[in-house]
């Protein structure tokens, strides 16, 4: 294999693509980025058996081939060339050498027949969405999802496609998030659970330009097709929450408040409590005011907040860190906080619609029976 391109192409190529690759593995091929020259064309993909990334640059093929290359290795040569072309040629004894200007390097490398076959999506169901509109939808829901979790399911997020509409979920045991949407969409109703580690990466290649995203998803695998690069991804297997039983049917207290402005009082009067404290914030709802307080052994904290309050008064506790993460992807002036007493869940929704639903299990206050 020999080919010539450019080491900007390559090197931004490599820095997305290894992001796929395994670090630790008993499959030393995944731990490596396949490249493949042919058609003018060279191929570079990682995939660590779940998850897999792959894109295509061009450039001046002397000889097609393929080979496997060290991820990280590979990566840190390329990213630290000159801005001039590189030229690489691997030999049958799969070592690569690689030429730039007056540096040259040589890394020895896998036959790419040890490389294991990416999954294909040969009948599955098919969509568009505009970037903004999925990198949105991603951001207010993929905080909620489970880090770990005795069920696996719950690490990812859930995507509910019917006709004309889109909704993701996100749970954890002790918040939800989600996130609603219209959209033109005429096919099957769809419902399946991407693995929040694929759309962290899918995340990072959105931009906010009106471009669309390209999605299709089988019974077990699903790909993103985004500005030159595919994500292919298992889908996660299970029983999901259901989470529309989670949601309160009725309400006491409706609240409505400045968005900013509760997010930045619970950031300064949380500023005492300490992580591995895990001490809620007390909020004592009344007389169209919002009386936030917090304390610790160094000390304690309070503010207060002019509101409008609807219904009964309320004094409830939560973590501060869930009620900042919902805040802070929020992207309305005002937010209503929906209250059924001091023990049930917490619903943080828009001043107006169900755009998004935000849902917080309180923390007992000591003073609560």
């Amino acid at each position: 294999m020999k080919f010539t391109c450019n080491s900007f192409d390559l090197s931004d190529a490599c820095q997305i693509v290894q992001r796929a690759t395994s670090a630790k593995t008993a499959f030393p091929s995944v731990e490596g980025i396949l490249l493949v020259a042919e058609n003018g064309a060279l191929t570079l993909t990682g995939y660590d058996l779940e998850m897999g990334i792959t894109t295509t640059i061009p450039c001046n093929i002397e000889e097609a081939g393929k080979v496997v290359v060290n991820a990280h290795m590979f990566s840190e040569t390329i990213r630290k060339l000159p801005d001039k072309p590189v030229h690489i040629d691997s030999d049958a004894r799969q070592i690569a050498e690689i030429e730039c200007g007056e540096f040259k390097t040589k890394i020895i490398g896998m036959s790419a027949e040890e490389y294991p076959e990416l999954p294909s999506i040969t009948a599955g169901y098919d969509l568009e969405l505009s970037q903004p509109l999925i990198k949105d939808m991603i951001k207010k829901t993929i905080f909620s999802a489970a880090v770990k979790d005795a069920k696996v399911i719950h690490t990812g997020v859930k995507f509910e496609i019917e006709t004309n509409h889109i909704r993701l979920i996100a749970v954890d045991g002790v918040r939800l998030a989600i996130r609603n949407e219209d959209i033109d969409y005429s096919g099957e109703a769809l419902s399946f659970v991407v693995p929040a580690k694929t759309l962290n990466e899918v995340m990072k290649l959105l931009s906010d330009a009106e471009e669309k995203v390209s999605i299709s998803v089988a019974k077990r695998h699903i790909i993103f097709k985004v500005g030159g690069y595919d994500i292919i991804s298992r889908l996660l297997d299970g029983d999901f929450l259901n989470y529309k039983s989670a949601i309160p049917s009725s309400t006491k207290t409706v609240v409505s408040v400045d968005t900013m402005a509760l997010l930045e009082s619970i950031d300064r009067t949380s500023l005492i409590l300490a992580d591995r404290l895990k001490s809620p914030i007390k909020c004592v709802f009344a007389n169209n005011t919002i009386s936030l307080s917090s304390n610790a052994s160094i000390g304690a904290s309070s503010d207060k907040l002019d509101v409008e309050i609807q219904g009964d008064d309320c004094t409830i506790g939560f973590n501060n860190k869930y009620m900042l993460d919902v805040l802070r992807v929020c992207d309305t002036d005002k937010v209503r906080i929906m209250l059924n007493g001091p023990v049930a869940p917490i619903l943080v929704v828009p001043s107006e619609g169900d755009s998004f639903i935000f849902l917080i299990l309180p923390v007992r206050l000591k003073n609560e029976d």
